[in-house]
């Protein structure tokens, strides 16, 4: 019995995808009560993955493993599926018609990526990494009108399947090499192999389809289309529960090889430059709004990635907290692009002008995020480029850092160019005031207090993030 509750919200996702598969199939589309029903069964997982934070154990001959580590990412999963849920209350960019098939998809991906995060064998990872991944190249698609939906769909899954391929490659040369496929009998064998050549190469070919899920070069050219031709959901979804799952099994693989892989780190230090410069440079020309936040992801990424080459305590730390001030501060700006682009439209910078009349509220959400994203005090961006910069000083990256923050230096400029459009530039026509409803401004008001909370006083997330980090050591 304990073990099953250990797989508690795994089945407790299951069972929702498969009563939004029943609901598909009745043919009788009910927009509200589909929406209603997944808005409570979001709520009730998210309790579910808070009552289980605590669980240890391993399931299914030790493929699958429970900590605390990982339940500390299934719980940010069910946060960033709440959220993204809350926002479909006017689910404009899909068909009436295609709403059960899209929560289906919805949970059912999200528990793909509580699995992921658990998994620790090879081929367990894999199978999780390629449902979630599929689940997303169908909602991509979901996207009503199809002409946009098509093509970043189609660009998804040519580059998905490219990054699945060359990670399954990797993998095959780590079992040739190390007869190994369970990551804890690596954790064994890999720290005194790092310097072949060949398991380097494994490893890195391996990480590959991670990197695709997180968008860092060169697996990053999918972001910007996908992110534009998806509906606004989707593409809020995308930007933060996916990007949660790909830091978390980064980490955990990264972790596999111990504090001694100089190889592995020199090409994570050159994949950290390359993401953070090439997203920060292609953002400051961008007019679509969605465009600019993809590179942004991108840039981000790179961020991430100098936790993770630090190969520390503090390193791994860092990047789950910095997951968690992602998870917030992307969905923040995502909900007002949502929240404007009421009918599901593409948003565009200009079209933000005038915000601070329409909306003062959404105004200072998007400020904030914004200046949680640029790494501007008290923000909880601030806090996590810190401690990430830190971790990565404390192991003699400093060129890399000094990199890191000239780049936080450019993405100033195109951030700044969000708030000067939501408070400096004055509308072409006068637009009405947007309607928020009263649930929608306390979300907004509540995302603005854990922004700046989480900026100042981040002592027990910080402490969280460690702990969990702890268990991979």
């Amino acid at each position: 019995m304990m073990h099953w509750i250990l797989f508690g919200p795994e089945i407790y996702y299951f069972l929702a995808a498969i009563l939004f598969l029943g609901v598909s199939m009745a043919g009788r589309p009910n927009p509200r009560r589909d929406f209603f029903t997944a808005l409570i069964l979001a709520a009730v997982g998210m309790l579910v993955g808070l009552a289980t934070v605590r669980s240890e154990g391993v399931l299914f001959f030790e493929a699958y493993q429970v900590d605390l580590f990982s339940q500390v990412f299934k719980v940010l999963l069910t946060m960033g599926l709440f959220l993204v849920i809350c926002l479909c209350s006017e689910l404009d960019g899909v068909e009436a018609g295609h709403h059960p098939e899209f929560y289906l998809l919805l949970f059912v991906c999200t528990l793909a990526m509580m699995m992921l995060v658990s998994s620790v064998h090879l081929l367990s990872m894999y199978v999780a990494l390629e449902l979630s991944s599929y689940s997303l190249y169908v909602l991509v698609y979901l996207r009503r009108g199809r002409a946009l939906g098509l093509e970043a769909g189609l660009k998804y899954f040519l580059v998905g399947i490219t990054a699945s391929a060359v990670m399954l490659f990797g993998m095959a040369l780590l079992y040739g090499t190390i007869q190994a496929t369970d990551i804890n009998a690596m954790m064994r064998v890999l720290p005194g192999l790092t310097d072949r050549p060949i398991v380097v190469i494994g490893l890195l070919l391996t990480l590959c389809g991670f990197f695709f899920k997180l968008a860092v070069f060169p697996f990053h050219f999918w972001a910007p289309d996908v992110y534009q031709g998806a509906a606004n959901q989707v593409t809020t979804y995308i930007a933060t529960a996916s990007k949660v799952a790909a830091i978390a099994v980064l980490i955990r693989m990264v972790a596999v090889t111990g504090e001694g892989s100089r190889y592995l780190a020199q090409a994570l230090v050159t994949l950290a430059i390359i993401s953070m410069t090439v997203g920060n440079l292609a953002a400051i020309v961008q007019k679509d709004l969605k465009r600019l936040l993809a590179y942004s992801s991108i840039a981000h990424a790179g961020y991430v990635l100098i936790g993770i080459l630090s190969m520390s305590l503090d390193g791994y730390g860092a990047a789950i907290f910095y997951a968690l001030a992602l998870l917030v501060m992307k969905f923040t700006a995502f909900l007002v692009v949502v929240t404007v682009a009421d009918d599901g439209r593409n948003l565009e910078i200009g079209h933000l002008a005038g915000l601070h009349r329409r909306s003062p509220l959404l105004a200072m959400a998007l400020m904030l995020a914004v200046f949680g994203l640029a790494g501007i005090p008290p923000t909880i961006g601030f806090t996590g480029k810190l401690l990430v910069f830190t971790a990565a000083m404390h192991k003699g990256y400093f060129a890399l850092v000094l990199i890191a923050m000239i780049n936080v230096v450019i993405s100033l400029y195109y951030y700044l160019l969000i708030v000067k459009a939501a408070y400096l530039l004055e509308p072409k026509e006068e637009l009405p005031i947007l309607a928020i409803s009263p649930p929608m401004k306390m979300l907004t008001g509540a995302l603005v207090g854990v922004m700046v909370a989480a900026g100042i006083f981040p002592h027990h997330l910080i402490e969280l993030a460690r702990a969990a980090a702890r268990v991979l050591r």
